[in-house]
């Protein structure tokens, strides 16, 4: 696994320090952990990400001689909106050429486009709190504490547009809800994937105004 790979699975950049490295690792595990509704195989992408943080200088610490590698595939970074809905960017040539791509809705990190006699490897990079993981697109949303305790309808301007999700309790106190078929669309093989709400609590935010009326409206009939 790449070190780019890497954070992009735990959702870090370089930047971060090891200690926020671990926090978003402890985060991630517990999201992914098939007991918390997660799979196993996304549990194991997450603990080889980890390792692979802990140790970003392992394939210097080989010290059997190796055969020369390949130059590598210049990579074509794109930002998660242009992956879902495609569009025109502009990109520099390993030669110093500026061209501009038109590049089709639906596109994956390791996808490969031709442009200007090349070709690139497509790497969708995290972008505005917007991550992409295979066919699936996940934010971070901060929601009111009541919200997160019992669930509700959210109104959401995300970077990736405007989305009313219904968020129900289970989902709610496990602080990721799933949004069916609003990931990535379906692309050759790969199919359409799903948008990921981690829930995260703001205090001091108010409900919506539809849960607001709701909660008043229960409030009332209790009386």
């Amino acid at each position: 696994m790449s070190l780019k790979y890497a954070r992009e699975v735990l959702g870090v950049t370089s930047e971060q320090t090891p200690g926020e490295v671990r926090l978003a690792f402890r985060a991630a595990a517990k999201r992914a952990h098939p007991d918390s509704g997660g799979d196993e195989a996304t549990f194991r992408q997450v603990v080889e990400a980890y390792r692979r943080l802990q140790n970003p200088f392992e394939d210097h610490l080989v010290q059997a001689p190796r055969r020369p590698r390949p130059t590598p595939e210049p990579d074509l970074e794109i930002s998660p909106r242009l992956a879902l809905e495609g569009g025109d960017v502009d990109h520099t040539l390993p030669d110093g050429q500026r061209i501009r791509i038109t590049l089709p809705p639906g596109l994956r990190s390791g996808d490969r486009v031709r442009a200007g006699g090349v070709e690139l490897c497509v790497y969708i990079r995290a972008h505005d709190g917007v991550l992409v993981r295979g066919d699936d697109i996940w934010i971070t949303v901060k929601v009111s504490p009541a919200t997160l305790k019992k669930g509700g309808r959210l109104t959401l301007d995300t970077p990736i547009g405007r989305r009313s999700v219904w968020i129900d309790r289970k989902a709610a106190e496990r602080g990721l809800a799933r949004v069916e078929g609003q990931g990535l669309p379906a692309r050759g093989a790969r199919a359409r994937g799903h948008l990921f709400l981690r829930l995260s609590a703001q205090p001091g935010m108010a409900d919506s105004a539809a849960m607001a009326l709701l909660r008043r409206f229960a409030a009332a009939w209790a009386a």
